[in-house]
């Protein structure tokens, strides 16, 4: 039997503790703290005291450090910095295996942190009950699935006694669901490899790309009034209806997104970028004209678009070129001209397809039964500071991206398997093997 036939013998005698171990990921509600309106403990690092435990038993080296937001100020202006951010009791993690090999080395990597649990589960939400070979639990999917085919695949090769010739790093971060500064803090302290799994959840396909989003508010101006009583004209002082005027917009994104449908498109991406609607807020009381209207847009954005700190500053100034054009047919909004406020700008990556590394992938994918299809990601992962210090990345990992953050958040066990089957052969293939 040779050493692959013997770690892939490891993954299937094993089914059972490879998803227990995510059962345990899950139970550990690492909610970020941001989802939380009022300060509350962060369970972000028992997820990472847990994960260290796991690891240095594997014999790992193990570092773990909180992130210093005032140690990053260098970053201002660029994806994932966030002045006075606090990680008190947020540790990010770092595990390397072979510290010092000689052959190619790999960075095995994900986010513990998790959206909070909302509303309509049918399940406890950190239960991590199995249902009819799904698994359900915040997390599952986005992305304690991933992490925990990662461990387990690297559990297996030192399980089954085979010496890589590469060093393997296991890496854990917090806080890529509120912008990713736990990443760049993982590139900040100076972790590098030849090439990452980044193990988001991709329904298995290889991904070498993800878009980048924009987070904005704009903020529309009205003038109260008594909302059941004739008006006299605006510039008498008469009443002015920020949701009137907010339909301006609306209108116009849908005509901006048919163009962006046309020019904003990848030929690995399913859909093109566009400006979605996502809150609309408006009005104070049902007897009077809204004073003003907020609404709150998500737009993506391609690598090919991203501004000299590679992040999405031509996108925004596009936008707000868009908004204050439209705002200039109107004569109340060109006297009182909206505000767009951009709350999150999170980066994107692209690794290119000949790449040596991504073939691998497919190859390993192609080796234990499956497809070896390749396609981009439409939403925003933590790639982006790693392609940014030349670490070739891809995004893969078991669960369908689409039921991530929703409620009964589940992923098929079959996929967890297949995951760990898959990152197996990638370390073997990638790192090489000692002789037996």
């Amino acid at each position: 039997m040779n050493q692959q036939e013997r770690i892939m013998q490891w993954i299937d005698g094993h089914h059972d503790e490879i998803i227990e171990f995510l059962q345990q990921l899950i139970q550990i509600p690492s909610v970020n703290p941001w989802f939380f309106e009022e300060a509350a403990p962060s369970k972000e690092k028992d997820v990472q005291e847990f994960i260290a435990k796991k690891l240095s038993g594997l014999g790992a080296e193990i570092e773990m450090w909180e992130p210093v937001a005032d140690d990053l100020k260098q970053y201002e202006g660029m994806a994932g910095y966030y002045p006075g951010r606090d990680f008190s009791g947020r540790p990010n993690l770092a595990a390397t295996f072979g510290q010092g090999a000689a052959g190619k080395s790999l960075l095995l990597f994900g986010h513990i942190d998790v959206v909070k649990a909302g509303s309509k589960w049918t399940v406890d939400p950190f239960g991590a009950e199995v249902i009819n070979g799904k698994l359900f639990g915040r997390g599952a999917v986005d992305m304690k699935g991933g992490v925990a085919a990662m461990i387990m695949a690297v559990e297996a090769i030192v399980r089954s006694g085979v010496k890589l010739k590469g060093p393997v790093i296991v890496g854990t971060v917090v806080d890529e669901e509120a912008g990713g500064m736990g990443a760049l803090d993982f590139v900040h302290h100076g972790y590098r490899a030849d090439a990452c799994i980044l193990t988001e959840p991709t329904s298995l396909t290889i991904a070498p790309l993800c878009r980048g989003i924009l987070w904005g508010k704009l903020k529309i101006q009205g003038r109260s009034g008594h909302i059941e009583m004739p008006q006299t004209d605006w510039q008498a002082g008469g009443a002015v209806d920020a949701v009137k005027k907010a339909r301006l917009f609306l209108d116009q994104f849908d005509l901006l997104n048919e163009d962006w449908a046309v020019r904003k498109t990848h030929p690995l991406l399913p859909i093109p970028c566009q400006v979605h609607v996502a809150q609309f807020n408006a009005g104070e009381y049902p007897t009077s004209f809204a004073n003003q209207a907020e609404i709150v847009f998500n737009a993506q954005y391609l690598p090919s678009e991203r501004d000299e700190k590679l992040v999405g500053g031509h996108v925004k100034k596009e936008l707000e070129e868009f908004i204050h054009n439209i705002a200039k047919t109107d004569p109340w909004l060109s006297e009182n001209m909206p505000e767009i406020e951009w709350m999150v700008d999170a980066d994107c990556a692209e690794t290119e397809v000949s790449h040596p590394f991504v073939q691998t992938c497919v190859q390993s994918l192609q080796a234990i039964g499956l497809e070896g299809k390749i396609e981009g990601l439409g939403f925003h992962t933590d790639m982006g500071w790693l392609v940014n210090v030349g670490i070739p990345t891809v995004n893969f990992g078991p669960g369908d991206p689409r039921l991530a953050h929703h409620s009964d958040e589940f992923t098929p066990v079959d996929e967890v398997i297949d995951a760990v089957k898959m990152i197996a052969k990638t370390i073997l293939d990638w790192c090489e093997t000692e002789e037996a």
